[in-house]
């Protein structure tokens, strides 16, 4: 097998003008032959392939090896002919043993059709990544993570994408299968109401960061909904990986008690983040890094489906998952992700460091925090954490005005109540996510009331100094402090758990619930 020249991938990549694509040689199928093919450029001699007159399906094997350093994408072109009803893929790669603390071999995989591969594009027709080894395609139906719909003719590209190369490189083999037969009737989508009729301003709890059999989950979606229900929570966000595979089969799971949104998890080479609410149907782009300077492209569209934009675990710990777009175009952060771990705790701060920035600028404008849960599977727990919203009513604006303004505070289960609120010396009153306009000097009275947490808990009101206030959680569950908006130019608080036995790294305990702040001052 011949490797691909290194300076050859550097050139192409560097024209791809988003992430680094390599584009192969393409492969006919309509030729009765390709046994004189370079198994090196990704061309692969027939498997058994008869002329394409006749009804049985026509097979090619491609080969290649990919260096270190190859591009972010491969492209393999396939020649499709008129008259295919299925397409099927499946694919191998080599995982040659490294050194401890070496990348392997890590290669992901999809599919876009005839209307082509670019950045944004109406080609995509599914993505995987890592999680099958194989996919089919018709107009009946696909493999979660696929969009049904005709195999038209044209030119058709399976996408690889080898997110770690192993020094040796990455020997892949992938195998097309093509079906003749009619083209089939693609099932009209059945995407979920946007409301729940009935139900008026309130706070409603929430999950937006959830993976299925889609992507990388290996919950069915009828069992997501099943565990959405059993934490009581009021509404849920469809965020598979990169695909909207799942928007047009979720119909089915909402209902009165329910509320369900159509999203996505973007999963960039520079970190990851949520399209929370967007239309039925849409699919966002991940095929880019910071330096592509694609994001606020995509930004811009997830509003204009409907959608808000929310950067997902900042200091996430496996490969790619760190936030590299800054926070000047999200409309929320994700500093709470699954159970509590030092990387959402570096996320707290450096968000808190965000509002410290806003207060400074003082023209009103700051980055709401909400908490997901990222479950995938068990024993992953759907609603630890979950974003708590007041709304005028529940239903997908409403719940997205909330958060954008910040009007919520996170949970680790539903059963944890709490409020926060500012008073001012006449009766001005602001919640959370508000602002309470006070002279400098004026006299303010925050209270915190929470229920439903261990008795052991720690309340914490912090401010742009840190915490101001840290007491034992009384009988009553209340607190109090007093301050001024010249000495604190906002407030926010948590519940935290006892810090466990022998830690000794000084930081507070797990957190229990948060808030995004009330803010002091006229501004």
């Amino acid at each position: 097998m011949e490797a691909m020249d290194r300076r050859d991938v550097l050139k192409l990549s560097a024209s791809a003008g988003a992430a680094g694509v390599l584009t192969l040689a393409p492969v006919d199928f309509a030729a009765a032959s390709d046994s004189g093919a370079d198994p090196g450029s990704g061309r692969g001699a027939a498997a058994g392939s008869p002329p394409p007159g006749d009804a049985a399906p026509l097979t090619r094997t491609l080969t290649g090896h990919l260096p270190t350093g190859a591009a972010d994408f491969v492209h393999l072109p396939l020649e499709v002919p008129a008259g295919v009803r299925q397409i099927a893929v499946s694919y191998t790669y080599d995982r040659p043993e490294v050194p401890a603390g070496v990348l392997g071999n890590a290669c992901d995989i999809g599919i876009f059709d005839q209307r082509g591969t670019d950045v944004g594009g109406r080609g995509f027709r599914g993505w995987s990544g890592g999680a099958r080894t194989g996919f089919v395609i018709s107009a009946e139906e696909a493999t979660p993570g696929y969009l049904p719909g005709p195999v038209e003719a044209g030119t058709w590209h399976v996408v690889l994408g080898p997110y770690t190369v192993a020094p040796q490189g990455l020997d892949y083999s992938v195998t097309v299968t093509l079906t003749p037969g009619d083209r089939g009737t693609t099932p009209a989508p059945d995407y979920p109401p946007e409301q729940v009729p009935g139900r008026g301003r309130g706070w409603y709890r929430g999950d937006c960061h959830l993976h299925t059999v889609h992507s990388d989950g290996k919950r069915t979606l009828e069992q997501l909904a099943a565990l959405a229900r059993a934490a009581r929570l009021d509404f849920i966000n469809s965020s598979d990986h990169n695909t909207s595979s799942a928007h047009p089969l979720l119909g089915p799971l909402a209902g009165d008690d329910l509320l369900v949104l159509t999203g996505e998890e973007i999963t960039t080479r520079n970190g990851h983040y949520l399209a929370v609410g967007v239309d039925g149907g849409e699919w966002i782009d991940w095929r880019y890094r910071a330096r592509d300077d694609a994001f606020d492209r995509f930004a811009r569209q997830i509003r204009r489906a409907g959608g808000i934009v929310v950067a997902a675990h900042p200091y996430g710990t496996s490969l790619a998952a760190q936030w590299k777009f800054g926070y000047d175009n999200v409309d929320a952060v994700e500093v709470w992700n699954g159970p509590w771990t030092p990387d959402d705790e570096a996320s707290l701060l450096t968000w808190d460091n965000l509002l410290t920035g806003a207060a400074r600028r003082g023209d009103g404008r700051w980055v709401p925090a909400m908490g997901n849960s990222d479950a995938h599977r068990d024993p992953d727990v759907v609603g630890l954490p979950q974003t708590v919203v007041l709304a005028d009513g529940l239903d997908r604006r409403s719940l997205q005005a909330g958060i954008r303004a910040g009007r919520s505070w996170i949970a680790e289960n539903a059963g944890v109540r709490l409020s926060l609120s500012a008073t001012g010396p006449q009766g001005e009153h602001a919640d959370i996510g508000g602002r309470l306009p006070v002279a400098p000097d004026a006299e303010v009275t925050v209270r915190l009331e929470v229920g439903g947490v261990p008795a052991d808990s720690l309340l914490r009101l912090l401010t742009d100094e840190g915490q101001v206030l840290g007491r034992a959680l009384p009988a009553s569950g209340v607190v109090e402090w007093t301050t001024t908006a010249s000495y604190s130019s906002y407030v926010r608080a948590e519940v935290r758990h006892p810090a466990p036995a022998g830690d000794t790294s000084g930081l507070p305990g797990p957190v229990a619930a948060l808030t995004n702040p009330i803010w002091l001052g006229r501004g």
